[in-house]
């Protein structure tokens, strides 16, 4: 009892919970191989130690001393940081939710549950947050990166004096590593031309296998090995990365276990699940049938009942409204009900299956005799679930980023069979995303309302957290974690990094909840703000304010109003879990309170100026090594160059040439970029020049020669002629060879806005899926020379307005 009312003073006076590591320590003999020091961790990396041996003229002589390694506090625990992807309040079933979720229920019942933290409401942000301590505006992240701003708290640059745990935990003696999601590095520094500072390498993890970008198939997924995009799934029929990154995380800390059992890890755990694409196994999908036949409106009672069983929700919580501009179950018609039940059985078999391999993680930590000690930190969802599938779903989500909203069920039926599957790319109808965020209202992109930024977490450390299975009800948020992992390694924050003097830590721990004597003492955490595209919420000891959304992030093209016109709302939290009683009329005086404190910590963390443009903020100008670039040339094979350093052709006319040396029975992809989604590709099949467009699977345009090649030099161009201006307009393309014309083809329409944005540009080979999947197979690669490819992109025949839709839909593709 003594220790552990040690420990909580300890908590409360915000002082280590390891004693006695906050100077600095030489363990062994000092200057022998085995010499070991914890540092005061004030400066990173710390200065070198002066040389303690004897220089004398010989070796025999002299003395040698060993600087000590640097090593963590003595007794500090391993660190285990799970995040999953598009996961509301109300999906997991450790919170309510009637998904299955057993390895989140394993750390929920072997430590705590928390019912009041939140995110910021949108992916990018919330993961600045979490690896910085800082608020995401003060990261740089108010926004995703496409949507980058010239302000400080909007370009997407997590600036040198904002260093991430990874490089705190690093420079102290962990080994650090980090699987699946990123989407951290700004657009424009990504290519292997770097820089590589903001990378995964550049924030403090020693190891990176993952996705760089907001989403992935996760059959063929655009995945790095540190700097290295590679092709694991190549040869593997049975391949999906939400497996495959859990193999990696394991063999990672059982070599890690091999080669210093002693030295403590930070692993990083962020899996693409539940973001779209929904791709789970076959199996998982099985699991599900019929389970959720009973609609989103029953199913959102029952997820209600579950919570105030389980106790997350307060007994007294009201279940939110239902919107009126979304339809409710009993008013769709049969076929519409079959869609949209496979929908859902697709995303919650995603959903189960990602949790399960979560699941193998930690049980490989207890393998290695290692869980008694792993701070454990589950993290349901870095935002609310996404309503980006729009009000129908669709069985390709880059119809929708794109524009083409409206896919009619019964097109979309005939995927039923394979939804999920590498045949689709699939999202869910937002009714759904909705259902999922019970008992809140709104979604993610909505940082007003808790439907858009309430997560489920728990955290385990069976060393040290002894109310097992405790709930614990204090309101914290992302930038909170950080500070809680270093008060429980017994690590100080440090003043400087890289010579780079340290901007203070805004989170605060939440290692005071972890004894059972606090576990309904006031949160630590007196007020948050949140903001997203001019959504604002204000949270002040448990008051909160908030504005009201002027429409559904699923609605497109919207007027909206003033950013000074937007209606506050205001609660009552302690009494109004759900945001379901808006008091803001009866209570004026208390409104304006909240919204001047508002205004100060938006000034205070980087938020100004607000600006509610959302999406349409992509036209402005950000930095590329390709901008205005309208000249390309590349030769020989050059795979993997990433779409924002390629030759952009939609909404333009161009021209394709390729001089080749053909050998016998040429074959093989000349350059392409997308793949089965939507792209195009110029390529010999068995000697005859092609030229494929795929227009999102809706159309596929192919050019193609009456003969084979003869061995040879040859010259082929594809020449388009844009029927501009305006956007998707269709055009005419002359296949061309050696100067004769052997195909002219008109098509009605080209792609709108963006090509599949994890596909990359690639001469010579084809790295992820083909355009067309009945003329070859991946890698395709070309069996002769290719001496240059010339891409001449004429101007871009939009207006203002169409290029902002451009730039809107590109974003949209990448949050």
């Amino acid at each position: 009892m003594k220790i552990t009312t040690a420990l909580s003073l300890g908590f409360l006076l915000g002082t280590s919970y390891l004693p006695g590591v906050m100077a600095q320590q030489i363990n062994g003999v000092p200057g022998s191989p085995s010499a070991t020091t914890t540092i005061d961790g004030k400066q990173l990396p710390p200065p070198p130690p002066k040389f303690g041996g004897v220089i004398k003229e010989t070796a025999k002589d002299s003395k040698s001393w060993w600087p000590p390694r640097v090593v963590p506090p003595k007794g500090a625990p391993n660190v285990l940081l799970i995040m999953t992807d598009d996961q509301g309040y109300g999906v997991s079933g450790t919170f309510g939710g009637v998904i299955p979720t057993p390895a989140l229920d394993r750390i929920a019942k072997a430590g705590l549950r928390y019912t009041q933290f939140c995110s910021t409401a949108l992916c990018s942000p919330t993961r600045a947050a979490l690896i910085t301590g800082r608020n995401h505006h003060s990261a740089g992240f108010g926004v995703i990166a496409e949507l980058s701003t010239g302000f400080p708290g909007y370009d997407s640059i997590i600036t040198p004096d904002k260093a991430t745990i990874g490089t705190i935990l690093k420079g102290n003696g962990y080994a650090t590593s980090w699987f699946g999601k990123n989407h951290n590095t700004p657009g424009f520094q990504y290519s292997v031309a770097g820089p590589f500072d903001q990378w995964p390498s550049g924030m403090g993890f020693e190891y990176f296998y993952g996705f760089m970008g907001g989403e992935t198939d996760q059959w063929t997924p655009y995945l790095f090995r540190d700097h290295t995009q590679i092709f694991p799934w190549i040869g593997k029929s049975d391949y999906n990365l939400i497996t495959d990154m859990a193999d990696e995380a394991i063999t990672r800390m059982k070599q890690l276990n091999a080669a210093s059992p002693e030295q403590p890890f930070f692993v990083y755990y962020v899996p693409g699940g539940s973001h779209s694409p929904h791709q789970p196994k076959k199996e998982w999908i099985d699991k599900f049938k019929g389970k959720f036949d009973m609609g989103w409106n029953a199913m959102r009672e029952q997820i209600f009942a579950n919570q105030k069983r389980l106790g997350v929700i307060p007994a007294n919580t009201e279940l939110t409204a239902w919107p009126d501009d979304l339809p409710k179950w009993e008013t769709l018609s049969a076929d519409e009900k079959k869609l949209f039940a496979r929908q859902a059985e697709v995303y919650a078999g995603y959903t189960a299956y990602t949790d399960y391999e979560i699941g193998r993680v930690i049980q490989a930590v207890e393998d290695m005799g290692k869980l008694d000690n792993t701070l454990i930190i589950y993290i349901d969802g870095d935002n609310g679930t996404s309503p980006e599938g729009t009000l129908l779903g669709t069985p390709n989500q880059y119809t929708a980023y794109n524009g083409i909203l409206k896919i009619p069920v019964e097109e979309q039926l005939k995927y039923y069979d394979v939804w999920g599957s590498a045949a689709t790319y699939p999202h869910m109808a937002v009714a759904w995303s909705w259902a999922f965020d019970t008992p809140f209202k709104w979604t993610k992109q909505v940082a007003s309302h808790f439907g858009g930024t309430r997560q489920g977490l728990a955290i385990s450390w069976p060393a040290r957290i002894k109310d097992v299975g405790g709930i614990r009800t204090q309101f914290h948020h992302m930038i909170d974690i950080a500070p809680t992992i270093l008060e429980a390694t017994g690590i100080k924050a440090p003043q400087t990094v890289n010579g780079i003097k340290q901007s203070p830590i805004e989170g605060v721990s939440m290692a005071y909840t972890f004894d059972k004597a606090n576990a309904t003492v006031p949160s630590t955490r007196k007020t948050q703000y949140f903001e997203m595209a001019a959504n604002r919420g204000i949270y002040s000891e448990g008051w909160y304010a908030n504005t009201t959304p002027p429409h559904g992030p699923w609605i497109l093209n919207a007027p909206l109003p003033p950013i000074n016109d937007y209606k506050w709302e205001l609660y009552n939290l302690t009494a109004d879990y759900s945001q379901a009683n808006d008091l803001a009329a009866k209570m004026p005086d208390k409104l304006k309170q909240m919204q001047g404190l508002f205004l100060q910590e938006a000034a205070k963390y980087n938020v100004l100026p607000l600006d509610n443009a959302q999406f349409a903020r992509a036209i402005a100008p950000r930095p590329s090594a390709t901008a205005g670039q309208t000249v390309f040339t590349y030769s020989g094979e050059m795979p993997g160059i990433p779409d924002g350093n390629a030759p952009h052709i939609l909404n333009r006319s161009f021209t394709i040439t390729a001089e080749v040396e053909v050998p016998e029975s040429g074959d093989g992809m000349i350059v392409t970029e997308g793949g089965r989604w939507g792209g195009y590709g110029l390529y010999l099949l068995k000697g005859v020049p092609v030229f494929n467009y795929n227009m999102l699977l809706l159309l596929q345009a192919r050019w193609a020669g009456d003969q084979p090649l003869a061995a040879g030099k040859h010259t082929i161009v594809f020449d388009f002629k844009y029927d501009g201006p305006g956007i998707a307009k269709g055009g005419t393309g002359v296949l061309k060879v050696d100067g004769n014309e052997v195909r002219t083809l008109q098509v009605p329409k080209t792609i709108p806005f963006l090509l599949p944005a994890d596909e990359t540009f690639d001469v010579g080979m084809d790295t992820r899926t083909g355009v067309n999947d009945l003329d070859y197979q991946v890698p395709f690669r070309f069996n002769g020379k290719i001496d240059n490819v010339t891409f001449n992109l004429g101007p871009t025949q939009l207006t203002t307005a169409d290029e902002m839709k451009v730039r809107e839909a590109t974003a949209r593709a990448h949050d």
